[in-house]
């Protein structure tokens, strides 16, 4: 298991002679212009799914207060170690527009929903390498050379609210776990409409049942289903409904919590959970006699069932070689979240926490 080095000192690169925009004109325009940005139905319909939108936000929140960091490897003659870099400015700064916390955020929502994600480079310094990025929403990206929902390999044909972008200019993300909205559509809209099932059932002033005919001319059924539909406008805006000596109102055995489909409501909550990959308890499902849990182990669990995967994909995307030099490398300081220290390297300037190594403990497995 490799170790950080210990720093005595702030790691912050050296400024860089800034290079030309990686954009013309027509690109330029075309990702400002932030009124034709749009996310797709699949991705809002199943954020309606209030499991989904917890588990959503709860791996979102892990990734976006995370701070980055750079590393090169060194061979200490058993292993090799992680020496730490003093990062490019961009690792603190990734967008011109927005905050880290943001574009890394809305990063793992694409990855979550869609499978993929990808940045433009808006700004390259004197070396040729990336030192500006926009984050690029997948309901408005296009692919011609591929459909999904499995993604083989980097797009050669992007466009973008159909404006072709080079590919060299585009840092594509793809995500080892496929998106949801692909993966579990017929779950997505079980849940829908076991929703609006229930919304039906509480907009009732009282239990359901069953009108009946006891006496009189018989009715026919245009004029069984108009008595039906004026007896439940009446009992939905008073909560008394008059009834003549022809007709008789027998109220079903069922009980609230039947009547608002509480157990489905649950069984498919934690299926939503599992196809969201984070535990149960961590959504508000019930899990029984489950023993307790503290904050720390409730992060470890998140961060390694949920978050971990999506955090390294990020990471090892932005270790390649088309946005840092070779042999440099970036991670997540995912030491500090675990240990619930979320600013001890937000700050370059600031002294390590007395409370944990300088620089974090190991490196991931």
């Amino acid at each position: 298991m490799a170790f950080f080095n210990k720093v005595t000192k702030a790691a912050i690169s050296p400024p860089v002679a800034k290079g030309a925009a990686a954009f013309g004109g027509s690109v330029s325009n075309s990702l400002n212009q932030f009124y034709n940005y749009t996310e797709s139905n699949a991705r809002n319909a199943a954020m309606s799914v209030p499991t989904v939108s917890r588990a959503r936000d709860l791996i979102a929140s892990v990734i976006a207060c995370m701070p980055l960091q750079m590393y090169s490897e060194m061979w200490n003659g058993d292993s090799m170690e992680k020496v730490p870099m003093a990062p490019r400015t961009w690792l603190r700064r990734i967008s011109k527009e927005v905050t880290n916390n943001f574009i890394l955020a809305f990063t793992f929502d694409d990855l979550f929903f869609t499978g993929r994600a990808m940045w433009y480079i808006t700004e390259r310094t004197a070396d040729g390498f990336p030192s500006a990025f926009k984050w690029l929403p997948q309901g408005s990206i296009n692919t011609t050379d591929m459909d999904g929902p499995i993604w083989y390999g980097p797009s050669k044909e992007i466009y973008f609210n159909g404006t072709q972008l080079d590919p060299n200019n585009v840092v594509q993300f793809l995500s080892p776990i496929q998106g949801i909205t692909t993966m579990s559509k017929q779950s997505v809209q079980t849940a829908l409409k076991l929703e609006a099932a229930r919304y039906r059932n509480a907009s009732s002033a009282i239990p359901a049942g069953v009108l009946k005919q006891t006496g009189g001319e018989p009715l026919s059924g245009q004029e069984l289903a108009d008595l039906a539909s004026a007896f439940n406008a009446a009992r939905s805006t008073n909560q008394t409904a008059a009834l003549n000596e022809y007709l008789t109102y027998t109220e079903t055995a069922t009980s609230p919590d039947k009547m608002l489909l509480v157990d489905s409501a649950e069984f498919q909550a934690k299926e939503m959970a599992r196809i969201c990959n984070v535990p149960f308890y961590l959504v508000g499902c019930d899990v029984g006699s489950y023993s307790y849990v503290s904050n720390e182990g409730a992060r470890a669990d998140l961060w390694t069932f949920g978050a971990r995967a999506y955090a390294d994909c990020i990471s090892a995307t932005l270790s390649q070689n088309n946005v840092l030099p070779n042999g440099t490398y970036v991670e997540f300081d995912y030491e500090g979240y675990l240990m619930g220290d979320y600013h001890a390297e937000m700050n370059p300037t600031t002294e390590m926490s007395p409370t944990r190594p300088a620089n974090g403990v190991a490196s991931p497995a």
